[in-house]
């Protein structure tokens, strides 16, 4: 019996659209953004499954550079090439940058006043519990992965105790961790 033919999920329909829907992601986050770029990309556009931005995440990740412009370019060079990682770049960037150097002006002005640095104390507490929070949101996606959720929870905590406590710089926990997971990973895919 045949598969069902199963719906392509949508995607950007232009480089204009490429443009705006990651000027206006970008406009969304301060600091953490990984909760936003779900849900936007997720739930909302539905231009990637929760696998595939895990996948495309993790990838990111790895890349030099921020998380979130090198992901604008991942799904903007898989639906239009070079240009449209070019166009899901200067969405990231453009009005952003101008913000941020207009911000940069007035906090030069206001950055010895206590309430400025209270509440950017306040701002990091909220983003980590928006990067909390999406993990937990995408955790069902690790019943998939190849390593299952124990292993992955397990590299987790080991990279966690690594980096957070034995203050181990982050080369070397990502080409330890990241080879024995890659490793693993291929053992069981049976490649």
């Amino acid at each position: 019996m045949p598969k069902p033919a199963v719906a392509p999920h949508p995607q950007p329909t232009s480089l204009a659209d490429l443009f705006i829907s990651f000027t206006l992601l970008a406009l969304q986050g301060f600091g953490g953004v990984l909760a936003i770029v779900q849900r936007e990309l997720v739930e909302k556009k539905r231009w990637l499954t929760k696998e595939e931005f895990i996948e495309d995440w993790a990838v990111a990740q790895i890349m030099p550079g921020p998380n979130v412009v090198n992901l604008s370019m991942m799904i903007g060079s898989r639906y239009f090439g070079l240009p449209g990682a070019l166009a899901a770049l200067a969405g990231m960037l453009s009005l952003p940058l101008l913000i941020v150097l207009l911000v940069a002006l007035l906090y030069a002005q206001v950055a010895t006043h206590p309430g400025v640095a209270g509440a950017l104390r306040g701002m990091s507490a909220v983003t980590a519990g928006m990067i909390i929070a999406t993990a937990l949101k995408l955790a069902p996606a690790l019943n998939n992965n190849p390593l299952g959720w124990r292993s992955c929870l397990l590299f987790s905590a080991l990279c966690f105790v690594s980096i957070g406590w034995l203050r181990i710089p982050l080369i070397y926990v990502l080409i330890s961790l990241g080879g024995a997971a890659c490793c693993l990973a291929y053992r069981k895919l049976g490649a």
